[in-house]
């Protein structure tokens, strides 16, 4: 069972900047597509980006596109999120997937307007 832990999260005001970290336990996170989802009170988690072991082939959903940027550094197991232009409905807890039941156990985002 790979162990993800986030970290980063935070309070920030609109338009502001954070960068989301997972750390991966396992020895596979280099062969790995690693992913972000989020979950915002009330709502169902969501699909947020993802980034194939493969050429670090990226996608995003539509909603973070422009603003969002996922990354991976494999030395250090470790996934990112970069996050600009934060927009209150960014508030959400951010959680990292590493395919099949591999959650994290969250890092929590808010955006005051």
């Amino acid at each position: 069972q790979v162990h993800l832990v986030e970290s980063g999260g935070g309070l920030v005001q609109a338009g502001g900047s954070l960068r989301l970290s997972c750390a991966h336990s396992g020895r596979r996170f280099s062969t790995t597509t690693m992913g972000w989802f989020r979950q915002a009170p009330g709502k169902e988690r969501e699909f947020v980006a993802a980034i194939s072991w493969i050429l670090d082939n990226t996608v995003y959903a539509d909603s973070v596109k422009g603003r969002f940027t996922i990354s991976r550094d494999n030395p250090k197991n470790t996934l990112y999120l970069q996050m600009n232009d934060l927009k209150v409905d960014d508030t959400a807890v951010y959680l990292c997937n590493a395919g099949a039941d591999n959650w994290g156990q969250g890092t929590q985002v808010t955006v005051s307007s």
